[in-house]
């Protein structure tokens, strides 16, 4: 309700514009008695389409907005086929306005596409993380880039919590144990710990990793982060984390590191080797940000070695991961398939966020300020 509240305060008219050219002719404008193309792409469901009324973030039920486009003129066009020259995106990229996707099934949109796309101008990510796009190639062409911020942030913190847990406490060999009919608790309980005492160092503090450190501040752990930006010492004080400016310094007093951070060419590959090689032996490692970030070989060296005590997170680069990603073999692994921001909660909120900006759009009218990832030819600070 408060997300809504705050929706609807940051609604202000657009500006007319009097640029000319390229840039000018992709400017961010509609009306409501236009007819838009608008495509939206959504992992498939199948069996599991009909099982919950508020599933909505698959291609069958499209965010629950189909009637409601239809109902106004426009064409919505909803697939899973998002890669190839003869998949179905491809076929509608040349006459689409509006392009949805989700970091959970993500359309990926190239500078190749976005070439193409000539009545492209909003792009919209139905959820939170828009790296999926060539954000430098849709800024030059003057798109318009905007996602749900902050639809699925309590969701994501939540299951970082749990995915520490589950490293901690050794969760899975001992859920492999019972499904295979064994009992072995010496083999499991070697490497089981006690959250209470541990260091655990969050690399961001946005949105996510600051309800991280609040939900594990009941834990009794040494909490640390490191970001581009320090809380207020008021927000530290309450929550009890220490900023650490030197990335280098945290890393090694961490029992637990945690990635909280966007994908940009910057944090691409960052944690490599080198980097790895710093972090404390045996320390567990949660990624729900994005897999681009890791190196994905070192990672595999360092969880062989020991070096890594477990990593767990839910995302991949490619997404889907192929069968033979080497991170679904390597051991003391806790992966899953991008979940952790797609709960039903989730959904309800970016199916509802992505509906406010397509009214906002259809309308003329600006949508809430901390959307914005590309606006005007610029880059949102945390891409920059």
């Amino acid at each position: 309700m408060a997300m809504r509240q705050a929706t609807k305060a940051a609604i202000r008219a657009c500006s007319s514009s009097s640029s000319t050219g390229y840039f000018a002719r992709r400017q961010f404008n509609a009306s409501s008695a236009d007819s838009k193309k608008i495509v939206g792409v959504f992992y498939k469901a199948n069996e599991y389409a009909t099982k919950n009324p508020n599933f909505l973030g698959c291609v069958e039920n499209a965010l629950g907005i189909r009637d409601w486009l239809e109902s106004q003129g426009h064409q919505y066009i909803v697939t899973d086929d998002k890669e190839g020259p003869d998949c179905e995106l491809e076929k509608h990229i040349p006459d689409l306005h509006v392009l949805i996707s989700t970091p959970f099934h993500p359309a990926y949109v190239t500078a190749e596409r976005i070439k193409k796309a000539k009545n492209l101008k909003l792009l919209l990510t139905a959820g939170i993380g828009s790296d999926h796009i060539d954000l430098q190639a849709a800024a030059a062409a003057g798109l318009t880039v905007a996602e749900v911020t902050g639809s699925n942030v309590v969701s994501v913190a939540e299951d970082e919590l749990m995915r520490i847990l589950i490293l901690m406490r050794n969760f899975v060999p001992g859920y492999n144990q019972v499904v295979k009919g064994e009992w072995n608790v010496a083999g499991i309980a070697y490497r089981a710990y006690d959250l209470e005492g541990k260091t655990i160092g969050t690399v961001g503090a946005g949105r996510i990793g600051k309800l991280l450190l609040q939900r594990l501040k009941p834990f009794g752990c040494n909490l640390l982060y490191h970001d581009r930006l320090q809380m207020a010492p008021e927000l530290e004080k309450e929550i009890g984390a220490k900023f650490v400016e030197d990335l280098n310094e945290m890393l090694p007093k961490c029992d637990v590191v945690v990635i909280n951070m966007p994908l940009t060419e910057k944090t691409r590959g960052m944690f490599n080797k080198e980097l790895i090689g710093k972090l404390k032996k045996g320390v567990l490692i949660v990624n729900n940000a994005r897999g681009a970030i890791m190196d994905r070989q070192a990672v595999v060296e360092a969880v062989e070695s020991g070096h890594i005590g477990g990593y767990s997170g839910d995302v991949w680069d490619p997404q889907p991961a192929p069968k033979d990603h080497p991170w679904r073999y390597m051991p003391n692994q806790a992966m899953t398939p991008h979940t952790s921001g797609t709960t039903i909660d989730a959904q309800l909120r970016y199916a509802a966020g992505t509906k406010d900006m397509l009214e906002r759009y259809f309308k003329g009218e600006d949508f809430p300020a901390q959307n914005y990832i590309v606006k005007d030819g610029e880059l949102a600070p945390q891409y920059r």
